[in-house]
């Protein structure tokens, strides 16, 4: 599929001799939802003001649907629209008069069914004449993506879109993705909450300490690392595991009641039949078992963790 943007050895090192970013290279495809997950302090917040013109990059290139930053910075900057994490905006403006102007900011007509489709979208058409100053946390929230599309961008950039804000408004953010999505616009979202991201993603990128270390197709990704446990309920407790079953790194549950086996999915032998019959040897019985697999959470938990 197409790359609508390309990140190429992007860098950044500030004046106190921190490097943020080393290297970034990264190709967002199209029409995807591409979530970046990282740590805080990973780079991710540094690396979207980068390719959205707020910071200058020490090295590197970013083209943005075929234009450069740098050397065509206008018609790259109008191709996207950034919800950033804090909550900025003119407190005595209203609403319908900052989202015209940030649409004006971009040398876009006028368009008011145009606005007022994103404002109703966002269950915000009610209050387009309140100021600023007497909307929630979660409108405020709702204004910023507005004004991201106010120009009809071809890319989106959420950054920590659903921070502090309730589960019916994070429903509805996630539903207008969808729906942005399938008019054909790109969506390049950060987020704490692993749970959307394995919702919402088509591909996953993890940065760990300025360094991009994995980009792969959530699909993909779930099957190469994902791992499912296997709990066995034993008819009678264990005080131990028998030195037989050691080569299976079982778990025993505190109370002796439960066994619990972890397998990689994608070996072609799993190790469970094995197991079963070395229960069987070992006198061990189960009333019952299930498996459960690992989550994105599991799996960006083992990639991030500090292995200094």
């Amino acid at each position: 599929m197409q790359a609508i943007l390309s990140v190429s050895g992007i860098s950044k090192t500030y004046a106190s001799g921190f490097q943020a970013l080393k290297r970034v290279s990264l190709d967002i495809r199209r029409g995807e939802i591409f979530a970046l997950l990282g740590p805080n302090g990973a780079g991710k917040t540094t690396l979207i003001s980068i390719i959205c013109g707020i910071v200058n990059a020490s090295e590197g290139s970013v083209r943005v649907d075929g234009h450069d930053i740098i050397k065509d910075y206008r018609a790259a900057r109008a191709t996207i629209g950034l919800v950033p994490q804090e909550l900025t905006t003119d407190a005595f403006e209203s609403v319908w008069a900052t989202v015209s102007f940030s649409r004006g900011l971009f040398g876009r007509p006028k368009n008011p069914a145009y606005l007022e489709k994103v404002l109703r979208e966002l269950s915000l058409w009610d209050k387009k004449d309140n100021k600023i100053i007497t909307l929630s946390g979660g409108m405020k929230r709702r204004l910023l993506i507005a004004k991201a599309l106010s120009h009809e961008p071809q890319i989106l950039f959420l950054d920590e879109p659903t921070a502090g804000v309730d589960v019916n408004l994070r429903r509805d953010m996630w539903q207008l993705v969808r729906s942005l999505q399938a008019t054909g616009v790109t969506i390049i979202l950060t987020t704490h909450y692993i749970d959307e991201a394995e919702e919402m993603a088509d591909r996953i990128g993890v940065i760990r300490k300025g360094e991009i270390i994995l980009v792969e197709d959530k699909a993909e990704l779930m099957r190469k690392l994902g791992k499912k446990r296997m709990t066995l309920q034993l008819q009678t407790p264990l005080a131990l595991i028998p030195p037989t079953l050691a080569p299976y790194q079982m778990e025993l549950s505190s109370d002796g009641s439960e066994l619990t086996y972890t397998y990689d999915t994608s070996r072609e032998r799993t190790g469970i039949i094995a197991l079963l019959k070395d229960l069987h040897d070992a006198s061990i019985a189960f009333k019952d078992l299930h498996t459960t697999q690992s989550s994105l959470e599991d799996i960006f938990v083992s990639l991030v963790k500090d292995t200094r």
